[in-house]
């Protein structure tokens, strides 16, 4: 009798820890630096229990809308139509800037290749510029990576770098930035673009010119100046209803602790140290 009581216990307190856990979902960029925040938090608050799973921005807020996760990480803003989706549930959300980062450009690290202008970084990702040499390089066909459709990143470098045009018919998309890490150091005629936070020595970032004349490499240095060109937001995104739930892990991540696992990550801290 006594040991089915205690297993009951058990039963119910998992029961009880599973339903106030907190599920964070989204952004591939802000995954890392999300996964050591909440294990930070988790060991500091005992008791406390935080999942974090990546998907893309659309995939958190596509969980935020039918109510499967509490925070939605994003490397974009919310779209219009995923706000008249939370509309038609009666939903109110908060966006809150937890970081920054800058999106590289990446090459294999045996392209000669060292600096790109915004006008040819469009050229190469529309298909209107196929080979290296074109741009200053060896005779080798580009290989164009991409994150897929889903991705808050997909959508930034499409507004901002592209300037809206749409990606070439041809370009190899990936479901994950590890991915294209991956495989542009595999591929010699290789070009991707990811996060600086995942720049290794795997690929070789190169410099970016927005006017031409001044290239301007993607580092936290030139990042956190704000004179590198490619540089976004990364946001949290709650329904106000989850205020009192999400709010203590969030100002932990806004707090001087938690911005600073944000700067040793690799992003640039929104409030400064």
């Amino acid at each position: 009798m006594k040991k089915e009581f205690i297993l009951l216990f058990v039963s119910l307190l998992l029961s009880v820890t599973s339903l106030h856990a907190q599920k964070i979902k989204g952004s591939d960029t802000v995954l890392p630096v999300s996964q050591l925040e909440a294990e930070s938090y988790m060991n500091k608050k005992t008791g406390s229990k935080i999942t974090v799973t990546g998907g893309g921005s659309g995939v958190g807020f596509s969980s935020l809308i039918d109510g499967t996760c509490d925070i939605a990480m994003a490397s974009r803003p919310i779209k219009f139509g995923e706000k008249i989706k939370l509309k038609a549930k009666k939903q109110n959300i908060t966006e809150v800037t937890v970081a920054y980062d800058a999106l590289a450009v990446i090459i294999n690290p045996s392209n000669l290749v060292s600096k790109l202008t915004r006008e040819q970084l469009e050229g190469i990702f529309t298909g209107k510029i196929t080979n290296w040499k074109q741009v200053g390089g060896k005779d080798l066909k580009i290989v164009v990576y991409s994150r897929e459709t889903s991705s808050g990143t997909y959508e930034f470098f499409k507004e901002h770098v592209l300037k809206n045009k749409n990606y070439m018919k041809s370009v190899l998309s990936m479901p994950a930035t590890g991915a294209i890490i991956q495989s542009v150091s595999q591929t010699k005629g290789a070009i991707g673009y990811v996060g600086l936070a995942y720049v290794s020595k795997k690929v070789k970032a190169v410099a970016v010119s927005y006017d031409g004349k001044n290239y301007v490499a993607p580092n936290m240095a030139n990042a956190s100046k704000k004179t590198y060109p490619v540089i976004r937001p990364l946001f949290y995104y709650y329904n106000n209803k989850d205020k009192n739930k999400v709010s203590p892990f969030i100002q932990y991540v806004l707090s001087p602790e938690g911005q600073n696992l944000i700067k040793k990550s690799g992003y640039i801290p929104v409030r400064l140290m």
